[in-house]
């Protein structure tokens, strides 16, 4: 049986692995655990740890990575720490991150230093802040790439990376977004106490190389949000440099009819208000991978979504509260076709099973080695 540890940070990646580590837990060959940390553990951003104690996996290990200071080189300091001393207990044969957040950083570090396999979901593929940097030295740490296109795999090998080190299984969360077992939209507003008939959903995160100017973009989109006519389903920032002041402009609207302002959102309820939403808007990538297959309207806000695979149909504005307003005032005229784009078909987690349970994935010499193109 072999042991594979999945590392968690935020209600993001989580809702990008879930069906990984359900699949593997459904399977003998196979014994998961789970390693939970950042934004899960912070009551202010909604304490969604109790959204993976729901999901009844077995071996469930929580660690408080936040300091006194937000700073991100003491959060990743923090979690190679923890998880180091998790990882020397329960010993396992493979470690599985995601994407580009500091406590992924962390579980290729922990892995690729202790020899153990390190697998990461979605390389390969660009960010556009200082988060990139984070996913590329996550791809380089790794020995295993799960891509979600073939763009992304095309970038491994551009950096690198070996052929066959490289599975493409499509991004995970689509399994979820078009699983029969989603929530009914009434069932969703019920259990959320969302009483308006027509809403947008507002996501929108601090970029941190912009840390200077986050205060005053929260305060032009609010200004914006508050003489606009529609209603909107608010969700807190992730726990990125800047929230706060996000977090601190979002006040005036809990106290305003037209906004029901959330820390989290379970994902698959979040996956049903997004699927019903009259648009999408902020700086999410969300906006950028989930909402096209539903067909939504998106207003793109700012440079954290740039050079990503943006669809022709996202209508992209910059920070000013005017370029905001103006978007707003033509979404409702703003047609989209829904997006048949390369981030697979919904059986990710299905693929991943296949390849885990192949012999040449545990053949991967822990040696890395660069290829020249």
């Amino acid at each position: 049986m072999k042991k594979i540890l999945f590392l968690t940070g935020t209600r993001a990646d989580f809702g990008k692995i879930k069906s990984l580590i359900q699949i593997l837990e459904s399977d003998q060959a196979f014994e998961a655990y789970v390693f939970v940390t950042g934004m899960h553990l912070q009551e202010e951003y909604g304490y969604t740890l109790i959204e993976i104690e729901r999901c009844g996996f077995k071996n469930v290990h929580t660690f408080e990575n936040h300091t006194h200071e937000t700073t991100m080189d003491l959060t990743l300091a923090k979690t190679i720490e923890g998880l180091s001393g998790y990882v020397k207990e329960v010993n396992p044969n493979m470690i599985v991150v995601h994407g580009d957040r500091v406590e992924t950083l962390a579980g290729a570090i922990v892995g690729s230093l202790n020899n153990i396999l390190v697998a990461h979901i979605e390389g390969g593929e660009l960010s556009g802040t200082v988060d990139e940097l984070i996913r590329h030295s996550v791809s380089k740490l790794s020995h295993i790439h799960f891509v979600s296109n073939g763009a992304a795999k095309k970038r491994l090998l551009q950096m690198g990376e070996i052929a066959a080190s490289i599975y493409k299984i499509g991004s995970p969360d689509i399994d979820i977004m078009f699983s029969k077992d989603l929530p009914d939209l009434e069932v969703v507003k019920k259990y959320y106490e969302i009483p308006f008939e027509t809403y947008a959903i507002v996501m929108f995160h601090p970029v941190t190389t912009e840390s200077a100017d986050i205060k005053k973009q929260a305060a032009d989109f609010v200004n914006a949000l508050l003489k606009d006519h529609h209603n909107y389903v608010v969700i807190y920032p992730n726990n990125d440099l800047g929230s706060q002041a996000i977090m601190d402009a979002y006040k005036p609207l809990k106290n305003n009819r037209r906004f029901k302002v959330f820390p989290s959102l379970r994902f698959e309820y979040f996956l049903t208000l997004l699927k019903n939403a009259q648009f999408m808007i902020g700086n999410s990538s969300a906006g950028i991978r989930e909402a096209p297959y539903y067909g939504i309207p998106i207003i793109n806000i700012g440079t954290r979504q740039q050079n990503r695979a943006l669809n022709a149909d996202i209508v992209n504005v910059n920070y000013n509260a005017k370029s905001i307003a103006d978007a707003l005032n033509n979404i409702d005229e703003h047609k989209v076709n829904k997006t048949a784009t390369d981030f697979g078909k919904g059986n990710s987690a299905k693929l991943f099973l296949e390849k885990m349970l192949g012999k040449d994935i545990w053949e991967i010499n822990h040696q890395k080695q660069f290829r020249e193109l």
